[in-house]
């Protein structure tokens, strides 16, 4: 069967898809779509930008690539990245871990900025994308029919109601309206203890290119200090606290500047922001209903450590927009929305299962837990085997969707599990493509992978399947196949011609005449015989959410 012929403008609904939420994972969400071309309409229930606090402060290798794409370059270029992570127990350094040079990749594998100017950044793209943020419309109800969703809002000047295709509710924690009326669970656990959170400007010397953890400290007792340093001298500094801790009265009693002094010294400073925070491990039981979607804290809490909150909200918005608008292009049936939350919701809950072993770590709810905790950073202290063993948080990384239902499974490339921390897996079905350089004949200025993946579906052919076949002819005829799949966007490029200086051949170590299926969202759908052109319109399908039954013939 052959696939549907795309629509028609005429044919293509002109309702935006609505973006519930002006925080880091709606602003992005919003302008993928809007890079993508679809209309959207972004709402916020806040009066206007409350641009004060680092909150979110770490943000991944392949996050700062999604909004390089959308033109936010200044995120990666303004961000601090650390060298060193120190870890100390009771006064005594474990261990110190050195990052490689930032400088031997084209991108740091993260980079510390505050989450304000991360906002105004991606608030500057919106604008000149000319895409619509209404504020002060606080969303009070949501319903959806066969054909679009209806968000009722309150604003100043009385109540709203707004149409679009479809929602992608990005409200945060506190967005409980919409999973109430979508009838979503949001159950998990809440942590006692409370984490003081303060910013300080100061001059900590070669603090600046560390972050520090310390495990009860005695300045701390029994608690944990994590300090992150931050551009424009800036220090974020994350004291663990009882749970009835009470900022007020610490800081007019002058404790809060006894902690910093404790930590810092006579070393002058000033407060920029500081906060009190809860944290939660919640994950809602359905990331889709129907036309609407849930992404970020919304849909998912997790504790901070290992910066596992605002990256996979970011991820969120990346796999929703690229599905949102193949389906609205119609490229894809609305089956395809149905693997976001499949694959949104196994990430989600592996960054559940992930932060939640930091925390009960860091935070031990019973004695025995207590007493591992103090045995572990005891051992450390002389015996280096105990190190992987002592769990401050392990740094975001992208997820893996191996087992969706998207990828085609390749017995010759099986995902090897989760790898050591620090390390990304090899290469296989389901896994982001590592970025390389490379250039391109057609498309001068193109330099780096991965923005060329992000434009459609790309297949990467290798060499020909023996010496006596022609190269480009395999490409032509393997580009052939894929577009008699899909109307979609496809790009059919061939190693040998792009990858010049041999990094990316050397990262896939392609077999003779395989091609790599490679996503929107840059994960490897497929690695197929390149020969077989029923097997290559057979995975391009998969990876656009057709049903199994829906075989393709030539």
């Amino acid at each position: 069967m052959r696939p549907p012929a795309p629509r028609t403008p005429a044919e293509t609904t002109a309702d935006p898809v609505l973006v519930l939420g002006a925080g880091p994972v709606g602003q992005t969400a919003a302008l993928l779509l809007a890079r993508r071309g679809v209309p959207v309409l972004v709402v916020d229930g806040r009066p206007e930008r409350d641009a004060v606090g680092s909150k979110a402060i770490c943000q991944q290798r392949d996050v700062l690539d999604v909004w390089d794409w959308l033109g936010g370059h200044a995120i990666a270029a303004e961000g601090l990245t650390w060298d060193t992570a120190r870890t100390f127990y009771r006064g005594h350094e474990l261990f110190s871990v050195r990052l490689p040079d930032p400088g031997a990749s084209s991108r740091p594998s993260f980079v510390n900025i505050s989450q304000s100017r991360t906002e105004e950044v991606l608030d500057d793209l919106l604008a000149r994308a000319g895409v619509a943020v209404h504020w002060g419309h606080e969303v009070t109800g949501i319903d959806q029919d066969a054909d679009g969703v209806t968000v009722e809002c309150d604003t100043p000047q009385g109540p709203v109601r707004l149409r679009g295709s479809h929602a992608l509710s990005c409200m945060g924690a506190h967005g409980g309206v919409v999973r109430r009326a979508l009838g979503l669970d949001f159950s998990g656990t809440s942590f006692d203890d409370r984490f003081l959170i303060c910013d300080i400007r100061a001059d900590l010397g070669d603090w600046a290119r560390e972050r520090r953890f310390y495990f009860d400290p005695e300045w701390n007792p029994g608690r944990q200090v994590l300090i992150h340093p931050c551009p424009d001298s800036v220090f974020r500094i994350d004291w663990q606290v009882p749970s009835d801790f009470d900022l007020e009265t610490e800081e007019s009693s002058g404790r809060l500047d006894a902690r910093i002094r404790q930590i810092i010294g006579d070393t002058p400073y000033e407060i920029v922001w500081h906060s009190v925070y809860r944290f939660h491990t919640r994950v809602t039981d359905r990331m889709r209903s129907g036309r609407i979607l849930l992404a970020g804290d919304n849909a998912h809490l997790v504790a901070p450590f290992g910066a596992r909150g605002l990256n996979s909200g970011v991820q969120d918005a990346e796999n929703a927009a690229w599905k949102l608008a193949y389906v609205r292009n119609g490229w894809a049936g609305e089956e395809l929305l149905e693997s976001y939350h499949t694959e949104r919701h196994a990430a989600a809950l592996e960054n559940a299962d992930v932060t939640s072993a930091t925390m009960r770590f860091l935070v031990p709810q019973d004695d025995a837990a207590r007493e591992r905790r103090v045995s572990v950073l005891e051992r450390a202290l002389t015996d280096a085997a105990a190190h992987p063993h002592v769990d401050s948080g392990r740094l975001a990384e992208p997820f893996w969707y191996t087992g969706s239902a998207l990828t085609t499974a390749c017995p010759e490339r099986p995902f090897g599990g989760r790898p050591p921390r620090g390390r990304a897996p090899d290469p296989c079905p389901g896994v982001i493509l590592p970025d390389a350089p490379v250039t391109v004949a057609d498309r001068p200025g193109t330099t780096r992978l991965r923005p060329l993946l992000r434009e459609g579906l790309t297949l990467l052919v290798g060499t020909g399947p023996d010496t006596g076949t022609d190269r480009e002819a395999l490409r032509r005829a393997v580009h052939t196949a894929a577009t008699e799949a899909t109307p979609a966007p496809v790009t059919t490029l061939r190693l040998d011609e792009i990858d010049t200086t041999g990094a990316l051949r050397r990262a896939l170590a392609p077999e003779p005449g395989q091609v790599w299926l490679v996503r929107p969202d840059a994960h490897v759908a497929a690695v197929v015989a390149g020969t077989d052109a029923d097997t290559v319109r057979r995975a391009v399908r998969t990876a656009l959410g057709h049903p199994a039954a829906d075989t393709v013939s030539a």
